[in-house]
């Protein structure tokens, strides 16, 4: 995933802790981060572990990306 490293190379739990939006977003997929008790996936590599394809993907992406723009992040 293409996402800016402040974001992209964190741990998900802690992106989560900071944007409970993202956490969401991957709800809406069926990734289960949030009630994930580890929680050491970087958030760019979370997408591609649960193969979900390149449309998939694709569009978590931009809806991660658009939510990061209206934070300024």
């Amino acid at each position: 995933m293409n996402l800016p490293p402040s974001i992209g190379d964190q741990p998900i739990n802690k992106t989560i802790e900071q944007h409970p939006i993202i956490g969401e977003i991957l709800n809406k997929y069926d990734i289960g981060c949030v009630t994930c008790g580890v929680g050491i996936c970087l958030v760019k590599d979370v997408v591609s572990i649960h193969a979900l394809g390149a449309e998939i993907e694709a569009q978590i992406e931009q809806q991660i990306n658009d939510y990061l723009n209206q934070q300024g992040e």
